[in-house]
């Protein structure tokens, strides 16, 4: 019973601060991990369930996300690709095999979402004496989206702080919007590399896990948007970088 308690309220926790930042995985892996469940289970079993915080997440921002309906159509294949090739290698490689990488990336996403409002003021500044988007954006963008989308169908942790970094890098919309668009990229990813484990890894799955994530996280999700779209941006960016940093020390750390 008590079991059950924890990991709903961390499905909880962690369907909220995916919606507002992202990096839930870390809360719910490793509670999965401290009650002895196998790895290659905790992770599939929490990525299914984590869906469910994902809808109700982008259903709470969807006024956000429909402003950038023709920029998520252009971006969604890039995501759906990544996903299976990330939840792929999920399943082929070793172990640990992104252990050098996650640390790098996720301080690289920091990173990013600081230097962002600079990087998007030239930009539109740049924007408006050409009277178009600046090319690098045209390919940049998708291939980041896939690469992250790899990033995200492998393990996720932080996977929204990347893609607010690389968006707010990128683009030149505001903050909330981003956070629209990256819910919307971050869902895919994740519905995408669930779909792909209960085809080819339906063994590794524990329903009972997936509930009660799924459960915990479509009540978290709500949550989140309720919270995170009515934070000013100065005030969501300090808490990205907040949770992010948090990630960042625990994967390097404590893992």
């Amino acid at each position: 019973m008590l079991e059950a308690v924890v990991i709903f309220a961390a499905g909880v926790w962690a369907g909220t601060i995916n919606v507002i930042v992202g990096s839930g995985t870390l809360i719910t892996f490793p509670t999965l991990l401290l009650f002895g469940y196998p790895a290659i289970t905790a992770n599939v079993s929490n990525n299914i369930g984590l869906v469910a915080g994902g809808l109700s997440g982008v259903h709470g921002y969807r006024e956000e996300a429909l402003r950038h309906r023709s920029l998520l159509l252009r971006l969604a294949p890039a995501s759906v690709l990544g996903a299976v090739t990330g939840a792929l290698l999920l399943l082929v490689l070793p172990d640990g095999a992104f252990d050098a990488i996650v640390p790098v990336l996720i301080a690289l996403g920091l990173a990013m979402v600081v230097v962002g409002p600079v990087v998007q003021r030239r930009t539109a500044r740049r924007h408006a004496e050409l009277g178009t988007a600046p090319p690098p954006s045209r390919w940049l963008l998708p291939a980041g989206v896939y690469a992250l989308g790899i990033y995200g169908g492998y393990f996720g942790a932080a996977q929204g702080v990347l893609l607010v970094g690389l968006l707010g890098v990128l683009l030149t919309i505001g903050l909330q919007d981003l956070n629209g668009v990256k819910n919307v990229l971050a869902t895919i990813v994740n519905a995408v590399a669930a779909i792909t484990f209960m085809i080819v890894a339906w063994d590794d799955i524990d329903w009972r896990i997936v509930g009660l994530i799924g459960g915990g996280s479509l009540v978290g999700g709500y949550l989140g948007a309720r919270i995170g779209r009515r934070l000013p941006p100065a005030v969501l960016r300090a808490v990205i970088l907040a949770i992010g940093t948090l990630a960042l020390v625990k994967i390097v750390f404590f893992d």
